[in-house]
């Protein structure tokens, strides 16, 4: 008899998964629960995870991710999915999104209490990516609106807010432009085959009709024909100018002809002589004056030379009391005090506990007993027993703690949205404050994207025809919320950027990494320290939609190699809800974003630990948890 479990959160897994099983018509489906993002991979369903406090949002956004994954599981076939499937990345981007939306309406139809459960990822979904924030069509995927739009129309149902406003934002173009279309929805919900071609009707109305590629419906025989009428009209004689440029010079007069053949032998000479003149100029240059080739231009990134960026003139390196104003940020730092009140104790308690540490290596030691040095006061009774007695002098010591500069690089991302990055700027702030006592410089840096999905170096490359192989395609925003020379009272304020609405997006950890290093490598302390704290993975959509689909992660992999190799700065992390010890030498992963300030300040102290066999225990611990 196997011995129950002392997980509560155990039972709702195991009632969610049996549910799923029989929701999806697959009995032997395979249920897990992961940090990693959730989706299907063959028999394969992975579930958001779900901690032992089980809060409310954690269990909606789990069933609704079941529902919704179950749903596409029982209605999508995927050989009708594939035979429709447009060959364009757009065009595709517009189909899948459609064909999601048409399995959660069918379902919403069958089985009602599916579409509230679906409601709740959407909205997650939707605020994660600041669909509620967005002001234009340009902050949302043309693909993600006409996703909601179909689902809206099918189901009748109301959007969550920020999927509302991503739709709206969109609506009027679709509906001018492929309403007629749209009218003919409900006929086709129930037929996938078509519905399929319901949505690549809709998306030539949209304008991608270029990227559809052969019809399926058409049959081979037809489509040899059109090819071969094509190619006939492309080699046809009367079709091309040759003969007919040949027939109107045997048609002119002789003395038009002879006169066009000096014409044409006087240019040909002009053209020598000039050739001739150029040579010549040529080899009476002396070599030192021959021109240079421009330099190649230096790579995007040292650690991969491979690793392409389509536009870097839109990337941006910016100080957070740039992003807002001086009242705002005020009024973003209190409300920022006001969220995490009670936690500020615990995070106290554990920074002074830290700055023991640190204050215990940088007392002052001395030698005693000495024949030259500074006269030792507490032993002049000695002499004054004994005038015999020889004078004792002692030495300081020179201490071993070395000048130290500690670099905290925070993942900005849209996924780090609420809590996550509350914490985790209340932490930066109170070891900075720790830090600085023990006059250890610290700097905070973080990064993020200036838009979702592409923003002007995107616009570029779709204007300029859209090269494959673009490599990255989004405009970087690396933020400074202190310089590691900066006070801690005057850069207090700015952590209270990270509370502001629509400041978090995409993450593309490489470069922020990269450059992070290069900020300390300038640095003149003789140790550094650089802590990366993250939650998932490096995304960019705009990017991975026309790369490699690990070309972010690749990169990442690089640079941390390139700084570990180096070791001219000491690198760890710390994964909330993320498994980073997979990138990560020297790494830790949290499950409670609670656990964050104790996990900050035990690998800071393991690494200040004079006793490395105390430090690897500490770190060794904190890797297997």
């Amino acid at each position: 008899m196997s011995k129950p479990s002392d997980n509560p959160a155990d039972a709702f897994k195991k009632a969610l998964a049996e549910a799923t099983k029989v929701m999806s018509h697959d009995p032997d489906l395979t249920v897990s629960y992961s940090v990693d993002p959730s989706g299907l991979s063959g028999d394969a369903m992975r579930l958001p995870q779900v901690s032992r406090r089980m809060t409310r949002d954690e269990v909606l956004l789990a069933r609704g991710t079941a529902d919704a994954l179950a749903l596409n599981r029982r209605y999508h076939n995927g050989q009708t999915h594939s035979k429709y499937l447009p060959a364009g990345e757009m065009a595709r981007e517009l189909y899948e999104a459609m064909e999601t939306a048409r399995c959660e309406a069918v379902g919403a139809r069958d089985m009602p209490g599916t579409a509230g459960n679906i409601d709740v990822k959407i909205k997650h979904d939707s605020l994660r990516k600041g669909y509620d924030q967005a002001k234009q069509p340009s902050d949302v995927p043309l693909a993600t609106a006409a996703g909601y739009l179909v689902r809206h129309l099918a189901t009748g149902r109301d959007l969550p807010a920020g999927a509302a406003n991503a739709m709206e934002l969109w609506r009027g173009y679709i509906e001018d432009q492929a309403g007629a279309t749209l009218d003919t929805l409900n006929d086709t919900l129930d037929d996938q085959a078509a519905f399929a071609r319901f949505a690549r009707k809709m998306i030539v109305d949209l304008g991608y009709g270029d990227q559809l590629g052969d019809d399926p419906d058409q049959s081979d025989e037809e489509q040899d024909e059109a090819q071969e009428e094509g190619t006939e009209e492309e080699q046809d004689p009367d079709s091309t100018g040759d003969d007919e440029q040949d027939d109107d010079q045997a048609e002119a007069s002789p003395e038009q002809s002879q006169e066009q053949q000096q014409d044409e032998s006087q240019a040909q000479v002009s053209m020598d002589d000039m050739a001739d003149q150029e040579l010549g100029e040529e080899a009476e240059m002396p070599d030192g004056d021959a021109p240079m080739e421009p330099p190649a231009p230096p790579p995007a990134s040292d650690a991969d030379p491979n690793y392409l960026v389509y536009q870097t003139e839109h990337d941006e390196v910016i100080g957070a009391e740039d992003l807002a104003e001086p009242a705002e940020l005020e009024r973003l730092r209190a409300y920022l005090d006001q969220q995490l009140e009670p936690l500020k104790g615990a995070v106290s308690r554990l920074a002074n506990k830290l700055q023991r540490r640190l204050q215990a290596q940088q007392n002052r030691s001395w030698e005693f007993d000495l024949e030259e040095g500074t006269l030792d006061a507490g032993r002049l009774a000695r002499i004054v027993a004994n005038p015999t007695t020889p004078l004792s002098f002692k030495v300081e010591k020179d201490t071993e703690f070395r000048d130290t500069c500690v670099t905290l690089l925070l993942d900005n991302s849209g996924s780090m949205r609420g809590r996550p990055i509350s914490i985790a700027a209340i932490c930066a702030d109170v070891l900075a404050r720790t830090l600085e006592r023990c006059n250890v410089k610290v700097e905070i840096l973080g990064f993020t994207t200036r838009a979702w999905k592409g923003g002007q170096a995107r616009e570029a490359w779709l204007n300029q025809g859209r090269p494959v192989q673009p490599g990255r395609l989004n405009d970087l925003r690396h933020i400074i919320y202190k310089s590691a020379d900066a006070p801690w009272r005057r850069t207090r304020p700015n952590l209270g950027l990270m509370m502001k609405e629509g400041l978090l997006k995409e993450n593309i950890d490489g470069e922020a990494l990269e450059w992070a290093h290069r900020r300390m490598m300038a640095r003149h302390e003789s140790r550094k320290i650089l802590m990366v704290i993250s939650d998932g993975a490096p995304v960019d959509d705009s990017t991975l939609s026309v790369n490699p689909a690990n070309y972010l992660e690749k990169h990442l992999r690089d640079v941390i190699a390139m700084v570990e190799k180096r070791k001219a700065v000491e690198l760890l992390a710390i994964g909330i809800g993320h498994d980073v010890t997979r990138y990560y030498e020297r790494a830790v992963t949290i499950t409670d974003v609670e656990q964050l300030a104790g996990a900050m300040t035990e690998q800071l102290a393991a690494l200040f630990d004079t006793d490395p066999r105390a430090r690897a225990r500490v770190m060794g611990i904190r890797r297997a948890s």
